[in-house]
C-alpha cells in the first residue's frame, strides 16, 4: 500500500513562496488565503511578523462548548450607542468588510460587558460558508454555522486608533453574532446584502448609510467572553471576544449573495469568496465565562419564542416568523440540544 505523498514538494513551494516575497518586497497581506501553502497552517511561517499564528496561546476562534463555561456575576451588560452611521463595504478578497464611518463627532462605542474601557467601533466582518453546513469560526460543541458577523472596535480610551491598538494590550474587542438561516432577516443586515451585487469583485466598494449597529445585534443580553486574538493574520493576541447567545437570521437569498462574491478582480475573478474562517484553536486553560446564570433560569419556559433553557444553546435549525427570538441552535447535522451548564465562579 502506497504511503502519504511526500512533504517535500509542499515545503518547496513554500520556500520559493517565501523567497519571492523576500526578494520583491511584497505586501504580506496580498499573499495569505483561507486554504493551501498560503492558508491558516502557513501563515505564521509566511511571515515572522505573523508567528503568532503558529505559536500563540491565546488564538481565535474557539470551540464554545456549553460544559466549559464559568458563570461570572460581575459580569454586566453590553452596551452598544444606538445612533445609526454610514459606512463603506468593500470585498478586499478575503471577505466582505463594511469600514465605519466614525468622522463625525458621535462615535459609535461599545461599553459594559467584561469590558473595563470604552471601545469605537471601526469594522464589520461576513465570515461564511459555501454551503450551510460550515461558515462561522466560532463553533458550539464543533458544529458551525453557515456564517458569522464579527464587529471590532478599539479601545479609545487608550490609543489613538485601530492600527495603534491591535498590538497593544485590552486594544480590541470583537462582537460575534452567529447567523442561521430563516425565513425572515434581520432588517440592518438586509441594508448590508442588499449591496452585496455592487461589491462582486475584489476591490469593489460601494457607500451604505444610516446602518444601526445596534439593532444588528440579536434580542439577547446572554453572552460568553473569553480574551483571543484577531483571526487573520498577524493573529494579534488583544482581543476582548464577546459571543452573543442568540442568532440573528439570514434568508437562503442572503447567504447566495454572499457566495456569489469572488475571490479576485473582474478581469480576473479566481474562486468564490466563501469558507473564509479559521478553524477552531486551543483554550490553553483560558476561561470562558459567561452572565447566563443557569441556577434563577433553572426552570425551561415556553412561548412562541421558543423555549429557553440557560446554559443550552440547542433547538432547531431553520428560524421561522414564530421564533425570531429564540437562543442559539444547532444546524442541522446536531443531533439534539446541548445541556452542558455553566459552572459557578465562586
Amino acid at each position: 500500500m502506497a504511503g502519504p505523498p511526500p512533504a517535500r514538494p509542499l515545503l518547496c513551494a513554500l520556500a520559493l513562496l517565501l523567497q519571492a516575497g523576500a526578494l520583491s518586497g511584497v505586501i504580506w497581506e496580498e499573499w495569505w488565503t483561507y486554504d493551501g501553502i498560503s492558508g491558516p497552517a502557513f501563515w505564521g511561517l509566511i511571515n515572522p511578523e505573523w508567528s503568532l499564528c503558529n505559536k500563540g496561546h491565546r488564538q481565535s476562534p474557539v470551540d464554545l462548548e456549553p460544559e466549559k463555561l464559568l458563570f461570572d456575576p460581575n459580569l454586566r451588560n453590553v452596551r452598544v450607542n444606538s445612533h445609526r452611521v454610514n459606512g463603506l463595504l468593500t470585498n478586499t478578497g478575503h471577505g466582505a468588510v463594511l469600514a465605519l464611518d466614525n468622522s463625525t463627532r458621535r462615535a459609535l462605542n461599545v461599553s459594559g460587558g467584561p469590558l473595563a474601557y470604552k471601545y469605537q467601533l471601526h469594522e464589520l466582518h461576513f465570515r461564511y460558508g459555501l454551503v450551510d453546513s460550515v461558515g462561522s469560526e466560532h463553533v458550539v460543541h464543533g458544529r458551525a454555522f453557515p456564517a458569522e458577523i464579527q464587529i471590532f472596535g478599539f479601545n479609545s480610551d487608550l490609543y489613538v486608533n485601530f492600527s495603534d491598538a491591535m498590538q497593544k494590550a485590552q486594544g480590541l474587542v470583537a462582537l460575534s453574532l452567529l447567523l442561521q438561516v430563516g425565513d425572515l432577516s434581520n432588517p440592518e443586515l438586509r441594508i448590508l446584502t442588499d449591496q452585496l451585487d455592487r461589491v462582486q469583485y475584489r476591490g469593489d466598494s460601494v457607500p451604505v448609510t444610516r446602518v444601526s449597529v445596534h439593532g444588528l445585534l440579536p434580542n439577547t443580553s446572554s453572552y460568553i467572553t473569553y480574551e483571543g486574538s484577531t483571526t487573520m493574520p498577524g493573529c494579534h493576541e488583544t482581543v476582548t471576544w464577546i459571543v452573543f447567545n442568540k442568532p440573528i437570521y439570514i434568508t437562503k437569498q442572503q447567504l447566495l449573495a454572499l457566495r456569489r462574491l469572488m475571490q479576485g478582480t473582474m478581469d480576473t475573478p479566481k474562486a468564490p469568496l466563501g469558507n473564509n474562517f479559521r478553524a477552531p484553536q486551543s483554550l490553553h486553560n483560558r476561561p470562558l465565562r459567561t452572565n447566563i446564570d443557569f441556577r434563577k433560569d433553572a426552570v425551561s419556559r415556553t412561548s412562541h419564542d421558543g423555549v429557553r433553557k440557560s446554559g443550552r444553546w440547542g433547538g432547531t435549525r431553520r428560524a421561522t416568523t414564530q421564533h425570531l427570538r429564540g437562543e442559539v441552535r444547532l444546524p442541522k447535522r446536531s443531533k439534539g440540544p446541548i445541556t452542558g451548564r455553566p459552572r459557578r465562579n465562586e
